[in-house]
């Protein structure tokens, strides 16, 4: 018996691995198959490339880490080469447009920004927003802390300027976040991360917002 298991979990390995070697690529190949995918790499691929190199980032071992805040309405852009340990800032983009208030998505039609750590479960290459990348909202922590029968859903990062609890970016700057995050899924990071706060989580700011907000929500920031 433990000799057909070790047989069987070599078989496994093998299979992975052949899977792994033939089907590298095909991500970006099939992504590739919409225009608006040819049009991103058609006009930001040399800026992309220039970003990575300037930051010794090899693209074919690009991974990322995206954070966001939605106070000062900026999302950033950190990548690092798989064999690295630190991920360095690349990008800065300014976000479009903003919905609800500080703190957390509790409930469905809130109007609420997410707030907390997800990471990227959709490419959308015709989105009714340009491009669009999915956040797994409601994460394990939202279902756990909201007594709401539906949370919503359905949160992306995505073109255009205008919102109902995503977080816009302009058609032309995710052409470029859609690339960054293309080419990393490509190279097999299969959960990019996606990290939503509400400001700059330093002492200043959380004690500055603790005047405004009540405690359960002070208590989330803090956690």
């Amino acid at each position: 018996m433990e000799k057909f298991i070790k047989n069987i979990f070599i078989i496994i390995v093998f299979f992975n691995i052949i899977n792994t070697v033939l089907f590298a690529g095909n991500f970006l190949n099939e992504q590739k198959r919409y225009s608006r995918v040819r049009t991103a790499i058609e006009e930001k691929d040399n800026i992309i490339k220039n970003t990575l190199k300037n930051n010794n980032i090899k693209l074919e071992e690009l991974n990322i880490l995206i954070t966001a805040y939605k106070e000062e309405n900026i999302l950033e852009i950190y990548a690092k080469n798989k064999s690295d340990s630190i991920y360095k800032k690349i990008a800065s983009y300014n976000i479009a447009a903003k919905s609800g208030i500080l703190g957390p998505k509790r409930m469905e039609g809130d109007l609420q920004v997410p707030e907390g750590f997800y990471y990227i479960d959709r490419f959308n290459p015709a989105s009714s927003y340009y491009l669009s990348l999915g956040i797994n909202y409601p994460n394990e922590s939202d279902k756990k802390k909201s007594n709401a029968k539906r949370l919503g859903g359905d949160i992306f990062i995505h073109g255009n300027n205008v919102t109902i609890g995503c977080l816009p970016m302009t058609d032309d700057k995710i052409k470029e976040i859609y690339l960054y995050a293309l080419y990393s899924k490509d190279n097999g990071q299969n959960r990019i991360p996606v990290y939503i706060f509400p400001f700059k989580m330093n002492e200043e700011n959380i004690n500055h917002y603790q005047k405004y907000y009540n405690k359960s929500i002070i208590n989330f920031w803090e956690n």
